[in-house]
C-alpha cells in the first residue's frame, strides 16, 4: 500500500486498478504519515494561510429531485425562500467589512433565478467590490448561460460531479439527470475560462472502492481548480433518511489523497465535516485542506437551507464570528488570508 502512495506522490496519478487497490485498503494506511504528506503538500503551495469564502445561500428552491438532498423538489416540509438582490448585496457589504474577498452564491436550480437576473447580480457585486471574486454554485445550465455569467464577472463555478460512476450516479439522482450531462457542464465551464470545482460526497449510498476509483481517475484527468469533498449526511425528509452518514476517518483520508493527486487544488474543509465532528474543519486542514466557507447568509435563511440534517450555521461557522474562526485556526498554526485566494498559476 505504501508503494502505491509513494508512486502517487511521485507521479500525481495512478491507473484505475491501482486506485481500486489503494482505496479498498485505505483503512490500513498509516494515517499519521498520510495526513503529514497532505499537510506538507498544502504548505508547499499555500503555507499556513487559509482562504475564506463568504457563503450566501441565495435560494433553497430547486426543480430537481436528487435523492440525497433536503431541498429536493418533492420535500414538502422545506420552507422555501429566495433572496432578493439588495439582500445579497447587503450580505456582501457585511462580509467585505469582515475581510472576505470571495463571495459564493449557492442555491438550488431555481427557475426564479433567471440567467439575466443572476448576471445582473454578479455585475452589481463586481461593480461594488471590484477587488473580490464571485463564485457561483447554481447547478447545470447550457453553455450560453455559463458564458453570460462569466462575461458579467463571475470568476469561479462549483459543480460537484457527485460520482464519476454512471451506475452509482443513477442511484443518487432521478432519471432525467445524467452523469454525461454533468461532466459536459464541467468541461464547458473550464473551456469558458472559469476556475472550476468538482467533488463528491464521502460515504454516499452505494459508494464503493470501485466508484471512488472512478472519482480519482476523473479528478486526475480533468484537473479541476477546486474539489468540494465532505461526508454524506442524511436528511430526514429524503429517501436516504435512514442511510448511514459518511465518516470522519474516510473524509480525512480522501482529502489527503486529493491533495496528493492535485497539489495546487483549492480544497475546502467543509461545513459538513464540521457538522460530524467538533474539530472537523481543523482536522481537515491538518490533512491538506486550505479553504473554509463561513456562512454570510441572513440568519433567518440559514436554517432553511437544509441540504442535510443538523447543518452548522451558527457559532464559528457564521461569518459574523470570523474572529472565533481565526482563533481556532491560530490554534493549529494557521492564519486567514485577506485576499481573493485564487488558484495559483
Amino acid at each position: 500500500m505504501n508503494e502505491l502512495l509513494d508512486k502517487l506522490c511521485r507521479q500525481r496519478r495512478l491507473d484505475r486498478d491501482e486506485w481500486r487497490t489503494l482505496l479498498a485498503g485505505r483503512h490500513s494506511l498509516d494515517q499519521q504519515d498520510l495526513f503529514a504528506r497532505g499537510l506538507e503538500e498544502r504548505r508547499r503551495w499555500y503555507g499556513d494561510q487559509i482562504y475564506v469564502r463568504g457563503l450566501i445561500e441565495c435560494s433553497n428552491i430547486c426543480k430537481n429531485n436528487c435523492l440525497y438532498c433536503g431541498i429536493r423538489r418533492d420535500n414538502r416540509h422545506a420552507t422555501r425562500y429566495r433572496l432578493d438582490r439588495d439582500t445579497i448585496l447587503a450580505c456582501c457589504e457585511k462580509g467585505y467589512g469582515w475581510g472576505f474577498r470571495t463571495f459564493v452564491l449557492q442555491g438550488g436550480e431555481d427557475p426564479g433565478l433567471t440567467p439575466d437576473w443572476v448576471a445582473e447580480t454578479v455585475a452589481a457585486i463586481k461593480e461594488r467590490f471590484p477587488d473580490c471574486a464571485v463564485t457561483l454554485s447554481l447547478g447545470e445550465f447550457e453553455r450560453e448561460v455559463y458564458q453570460l455569467w462569466f462575461d458579467a464577472g463571475a470568476d469561479r463555478y462549483l459543480l460537484r460531479h457527485e460520482t464519476a460512476d454512471s451506475v452509482h450516479y443513477g442511484k443518487l439522482h432521478p432519471p432525467e439527470l445524467t452523469l454525461a450531462h454533468r461532466l459536459n457542464c464541467l468541461r464547458t465551464l473550464k473551456d469558458i475560462g472559469y476556475q472550476v470545482g468538482a467533488g463528491f460526497m464521502v460515504g454516499s449510498p452505494g459508494q464503493t472502492a470501485d466508484t471512488l476509483a472512478e472519482d480519482f481517475c476523473f479528478l486526475q484527468d480533468f484537473q479541476p481548480h477546486m474539489v468540494g469533498l465532505g461526508p454524506f449526511i442524511p436528511q430526514k425528509d429524503t429517501p436516504f433518511a435512514g442511510e448511514k452518514a459518511g465518516t470522519l476517518e474516510d473524509t480525512l483520508i480522501l482529502l489527503s489523497l486529493v491533495r496528493l493527486t492535485l497539489p495546487k487544488v483549492l480544497l475546502p474543509a467543509t461545513t459538513a465535516l464540521g457538522t460530524i465532528h467538533p474539530q472537523g474543519r481543523e482536522l481537515g486542514i491538518l490533512a491538506g485542506a486550505n479553504v473554509v466557507m463561513p456562512n454570510l447568509s441572513p440568519p433567518a435563511a440559514r436554517d432553511k437551507y437544509t441540504l442535510y440534517d443538523n447543518k452548522l450555521c451558527t457559532g464559528d461557522e457564521a461569518a459574523e464570528h470570523l474572529a472565533g474562526l481565526k482563533q481556532r485556526l491560530a490554534a493549529i498554526g494557521c492564519t486567514v488570508a485577506v485576499h481573493r485566494g485564487d488558484f495559483p498559476d
